[in-house]
């Protein structure tokens, strides 16, 4: 574990992708040992949401594992859940280089990478060798060509070679790196959205998998209000809040310079932190208890978790502060959750 902060000064001296390349060429190595050893976690870590029951409620967020190839490894770093994707229903190999930025001084990513996904079909096939006893969820989006009116048919086409190899489903209509992806986020364009999948659901006979909607932490307060009702409403199981930001205002300056000089992109990582904490509480008080809500967006530490956690959340999920920190935060986060 120490081993990666010993390596990380040489690690960050490379390109952002090429890292990560590396880092999933070399943790595909470690999958492949007859067995990996799993870390014992205290049963006061376990929690039950949306009728599952998760072994601790930290998990490894969307848009890391996007393919799902290393979840032998992130089930014996001991997450309790694994959200792979973003998948995109047919392959397409995302915005064009460079595209994801690290600034390690104040542990903020910048990413534009549009959703580069080796199709549903690949990673359906990938997921049928799934480790046992690891929960994965599936965060689907829509192809970049796909009009927005016909987002419904991406996301089912999706949904009917994922769902069935996963034990939930996360919608995601909130990344700001696919061109209009997040108008599907207004009640009126949400509403067809929801339901169409649900039928899906219905029609797969999933009706007991959770379906979950992932949202931005850039929408207006009366926005997030009608957007809580359309999804009470529908009948899906739950939210996952945030995904990135567009607002560089959470950037202090001079930083904010360097920032905004590398172009677009959604903005990840402590910064995020009191903005998507604040969007959170907006969305748990307008929820009332009617739906659970996993927390996500600048999470970086076991109080961070704990915050989340005292707020109202069901689960978190953290994975830029894993970039910067590297495998050692999962063991600290559930010490210090078992402390607290």
């Amino acid at each position: 574990m120490d081993l990666y902060g010993a390596l990380r000064p040489l690690i960050f001296r490379l390109d952002p992708e090429t890292a990560h390349d590396l880092a999933f060429w070399l943790g595909a190595r470690v999958c492949a040992w007859p067995r990996l050893p799993e870390p014992e976690l205290p049963a006061a870590l376990r929690r039950t949401a949306f009728g599952l029951d998760f072994p601790s409620p930290l998990g490894l967020a969307a848009g890391l594992d996007k393919g799902a190839t290393l979840l032998p490894l992130w089930k014996a770093l001991g997450f309790g859940h694994v959200e792979i994707g973003t998948v995109t229903p047919r392959p397409q190999p995302g915005n064009p280089k460079p595209r994801l930025f690290r600034f390690p001084q104040a542990g903020l990513i910048l990413n534009r990478m549009g959703f580069n996904s080796e199709g549903a079909e690949v990673v359906a096939a990938r997921l049928k060798h799934r480790p046992e006893g690891l929960i994965v969820g599936g965060n689907l989006g829509k192809n970049k060509e796909t009009p927005e009116a016909q987002a419904l048919d991406d996301y089912r086409a999706a949904y009917r070679l994922i769902a069935p190899q996963v034990d939930y489903i996360a919608l995601n209509v909130s990344s700001p790196n696919t061109p209009g992806l997040r108008n599907l986020q207004a009640p009126e364009a949400l509403k067809p959205l929801l339901a169409g999948m649900l039928d899906l659901r219905r029609e797969l006979g999933l009706d007991r998998q959770p379906l979950l909607l992932k949202l931005a932490p850039d929408l207006a307060p009366e926005d997030l209000e009608a957007i809580v009702e359309v999804a009470v409403a529908s009948g899906i199981s739950g939210l996952i809040a945030t995904n990135t930001t567009l607002d560089r205002g959470v950037v202090a300056e001079p930083l904010r310079a360097l920032v905004e000089a590398k172009g677009a992109g959604g903005l990840s990582g402590m910064p995020l932190k009191a903005k998507a904490r604040d969007v959170r509480r907006r969305i748990l008080a307008a929820l009332r208890g009617r739906l659970p809500l996993v927390a996500c967006g600048g999470l970086g530490s076991a109080e961070d978790v704990q915050d989340a956690l005292d707020d109202g959340a069901a689960l978190a999920q953290v994975y830029s502060a894993l970039i910067f920190e590297g495998p050692s935060l999962v063991g600290r986060i559930h010490r210090g959750l078992a402390e607290f």
